[in-house]
């Protein structure tokens, strides 16, 4: 029992080699000769504990993708093109139908308006094939007098008009530019530094340096825990801010993790510089109102819910099997009251942490790990819980996020004497599906990467290309994209080359015949890794003597197949 096993120590070497452990077998049928195969595809899998070499893989793109948009002198992207005449006469199109609709809706002719909201779904199915993004306009939904706001889509106005607990900001306009300042130095070269930015949430009581409070009685838990569900939109709340006071559309990409004390906290790498007292001004006059029922009474338990009358179709009271409030007149009761107070306020704390970084120096490489170090953890894996108070201060914390509400159509509104948006028969009282309720997310529900639009201009996708075209250029192998050579593409009508589809895929069953052992597949994949891995080392190496040593490995690398490599 002391030896190592074999199937162990085979899995350590296909981490080794990056090799993902658990490959999706894909049957792939060519059309024109109808030949299938099988072939492994990584997980993709951007945790650890999944998957160890696809989170490492993601891991490096998303690094790749911070260090490639951090310190850009130019714009990321170009402006939009001019729309076409087609595009145009669309959109012409499309208003007049709603001139129709319009005047169908008042004349009552709902044969017609139904008509002409068919018309309209056709006309946005085009307007979106002719290459336009977004919607012309919102759907139009079907009024009726015992339709609720929730399903006519009737939005609730609330005041914009700043907490006077909050300092002012100023408002400028924003500029189309994602670059920084250009500084000169006295010598007179340029430089252009960028920065790095961690935000934090206020104190809910004094901690101990391992992260547990002093005085669990006195440690604000309900705070922490509704902090921790809206904190991405606090985050989005500052970004908007900055963006303002600035006068420019100012780009980040950064991660959000947990602290010691459990509470979230993000780190940011910004491009371009802005001064230190304008990110704490900002961070400091950034709020979030949360507009909901009070929560102040926990009227049910998980153990004495409400019930469902099917009858009434509404959740009901145990004992006196009274209806429980509907979303809509628990909204409406805090719209006519002028001294409602928002259910919650989220702030961030005092400490914001800001400093310079300049590009190619070891502290961007330093600070780009620093920002994606747990990205390939969960959250609840960042900071183990070892001790007997670390593990009590998670199952109150814990204890707390069980019973607060996440959405509007959250099972835990029940609790409280509300019945959700949507309500239904199906909803568990106190026992809500969401990803903030559970144990191990620690009220982090949603994405834990926050990259910008502007950033580098692509998409995960684009990154993986660049690194394939990086191993093939390295390799010598050139992929032929000439319609002429090339039999796996066709030409429209205007001549340009389109890509025809030539082969089908389908996910493997594990059982079928021709789909062999994992331990068998993952001894192939690490065989053809090390051979891949090898041939590379060899081509760095010739690339490194000169550039005819680079010619000569173009004679030696088609033995590669272009799809499969990298």
């Amino acid at each position: 029992m002391a030896l190592p096993r074999s199937v162990d120590v085979l899995k350590e070497i296909a981490a080794e080699y990056g090799v993902c452990v658990r490959p999706l077998a894909m049957r792939r049928t060519d059309l024109d000769t109808g030949l299938t195969e099988v072939i492994d595809l990584p997980c993709g899998a951007t945790r650890e504990d999944k998957c160890a070499p696809c989170a490492k893989k993601n891991r490096r793109l998303r690094q790749a993708q911070i260090r490639e948009g951090w310190h850009r002198d130019d714009e990321p992207l170009p402006g939009p093109q001019p729309a076409t005449e087609e595009q145009k006469s669309l959109i012409l199109f499309r208003a007049h139908l709603e001139f129709s609709r319009d005047e169908a809706a008042r004349a009552s002719q709902w044969d017609q308006v139904a008509d002409l909201d068919e018309a309209i779904r056709e006309v946005e199915e085009a307007i979106a094939a002719e290459g336009l993004r977004g919607r012309v306009g919102p759907p139009h939904a079907a009024v009726d007098e015992d339709q609720s706001d929730e399903d006519t889509g009737r939005r609730r106005k609330r005041s914009t008009k700043r907490r006077q607990d909050a300092p002012e900001l100023p408002r400028r306009k924003v500029e189309r530019r994602t670059v920084g300042k250009t500084y000169t130095a006295s010598d007179g070269s340029t430089y252009r530094p960028s920065m790095w930015l961690t935000l934090t949430l206020d104190s809910y009581g004094p901690v101990r340096p391992d992260g547990t409070p002093v005085n669990p009685d006195r440690y604000d838990y309900r705070r922490a825990a509704w902090d921790a569900v809206h904190f991405p939109r606090l985050l989005d709340r500052f970004w908007q801010n900055l963006r303002r006071c600035e006068g420019w559309n100012v780009q980040y990409a950064g991660c959000v993790e947990p602290q010691r004390r459990l509470a979230p906290h993000a780190h940011f790498a910004i491009r371009g510089t802005i001064p230190r007292d304008t990110l704490r001004t900002v961070a400091a006059a950034t709020y979030h109102q949360v507009w909901w029922p009070s929560v102040d009474v926990q009227r049910y338990t998980a153990d004495r819910p409400p019930v469902w009358d099917a009858d009434a179709s509404a959740w009901v009271d145990p004992d006196t099997h009274q209806p429980l409030t509907i979303w809509t007149e628990a909204l409406d009761a805090i719209d006519a009251n002028p001294d409602a107070e928002p259910v919650h306020v989220a702030r961030f704390g005092a400490q914001v942490d800001a400093r310079g970084v300049m590009p190619g120096t070891d502290d961007a490489e330093r600070t780009i790990r620093y920002v994606t170090k747990y990205i390939t953890k969960h959250t609840g894996d960042c900071h183990k819980a070892t001790t007997d108070r670390q593990r009590a201060h998670l199952d109150r914390l814990w204890c707390q996020l069980r019973v607060t509400p996440c959405t509007d159509r959250c099972a835990n509104w029940l609790l409280y004497g509300v019945q959700p948006r949507n309500a239904n028969a199906k909803l568990k009282p106190g026992r809500c599906k969401g990803r903030v309720h559970q144990r191990d997310t620690l009220g982090i529900g949603g994405r834990r990467i926050l990259i910008s639009r502007d950033w580098s201009g692509k998409t995960l996708a684009d990154h993986k290309h660049d690194v394939r075209a990086w191993v093939r250029a390295l390799l010598g192998v050139t992929t032929d994209s000439a319609t002429a050579d090339n039999p796996g593409q066709l030409a429209d009508d205007q001549g340009a080359a389109v890509e025809r589809v030539r082969h089908a895929w389908e996910l493997a069953r594990p059982d079928d015949p021709d789909v062999g052992p994992l331990s068998h597949r993952l001894m192939r994949s690490i065989s053809e890794r090390a051979r891949w891995r090898s041939e590379l080392l060899a081509a760095k190496d010739r690339a490194k003597q000169g550039p005819a040593d680079l010619s000569a490995t173009q004679h030696t690398a088609p033995q590669h197949n272009g799809e499969r490599s990298g």
